[in-house]
């Protein structure tokens, strides 16, 4: 089997490295060049190899390698003086190939969940910023109501950034304390001792609910999905209106996306005790 390739945007757009629209940032196009040749090379790869096969001056590699093996995306092998792949570009292979293998493992459990509830399910991603929607399952009733793919969920005012808070490792209040003062509509919580407590009361039932926070007439409930290492790395959601999703939710609500949620966590290695609603 061919090993795996990165496409080059200077293979693919354009003749050389230094050849890019004025309107784009040429420095950033150079980086990813150089990173993806890097990347791309069977064995370590020198300056001047670099600069043939980008088509660019010595100068101009020489100084995105520096700015690069100093971020740790790529390393210099010493005794050589060529590049490498660095534990970073490493790192975020790894990070793609867990959160491929999430959604991968959740599409079957997220379809039976979403037939189950008739209501739109949305998979979420937790980063430093927010939550990021990777998966939508909207619900087959005459309206839909959905979230975009790719979606950046805000920490205090969403169910899904409130369950993150909760059962997130990551020092996400750094973050909040940025956002918390957007107000999206007359019901957003920008309070940060009440943020606290959303955040308390969730890590204790096991699951979070945001009332027309982020839209007029809209609710959606929410839990965590666990890694190996009991880390909160994702979040399940229902999202609908206010007439099937209640601000308090059903018993029946909670007890299925948390089952979902711990199948899920399984997937991914999880052994803890289950997620469970502490109020069931």
């Amino acid at each position: 089997m061919n090993a795996p390739h990165i496409a080059s945007g200077k293979q693919d757009t354009y003749n050389t490295a230094e050849a890019r629209p004025e309107a784009g940032v040429k420095s950033v196009h150079i980086a990813f060049d150089v990173l993806e040749a890097v990347a791309n090379s069977p064995r370590d790869v020198g300056v001047t190899e670099l600069t043939e096969l980008l088509g660019s001056t010595k100068a101009t590699i020489f100084r995105h390698l520096q700015t690069l093996v100093a971020r740790g995306y790529i390393s210099q092998n010493l005794h050589s003086a060529r590049y490498r792949l660095g534990v970073k570009a490493q790192l975020l292979g790894r990070l793609y190939e867990e959160r491929f293998d999430l959604l991968t493992g959740a599409e079957p459990i997220i379809r039976s969940l979403r037939d189950t509830l008739k209501q739109t399910i949305a998979l979420g991603v937790v980063s430093p910023r927010g939550v990021t929607i990777m998966e939508t399952m909207l619900s087959q009733n005459t309206l839909e109501i959905g979230v975009r793919r790719g979606s950046e969920m805000a920490f205090h005012s969403t169910a899904q950034g409130k369950v993150a808070l909760a059962f997130s490792r990551q020092p996400l209040m750094d973050t909040v304390k940025q956002q918390y003062q957007t107000r999206y509509t007359e019901h957003t919580i920008c309070d940060l001792r009440e943020i606290e407590l959303q955040t308390r009361l969730a890590r204790e039932r096991g699951w979070a609910t945001a009332s027309q926070e982020m839209v007029l007439g809209i609710n959606a409930i929410a839990v965590p999905i666990l890694n190996d290492t009991g880390d909160c790395i994702a979040t399940l959601a229902v999202v609908g209106s206010m007439q099937f999703v209640r601000p308090v939710p059903s018993a029946e609500q909670v007890k299925a996306l948390q089952q979902a949620a711990n199948l899920i966590s399984a997937n991914l290695g999880y052994r803890g005790e289950p997620i469970l609603d502490a109020q069931a």
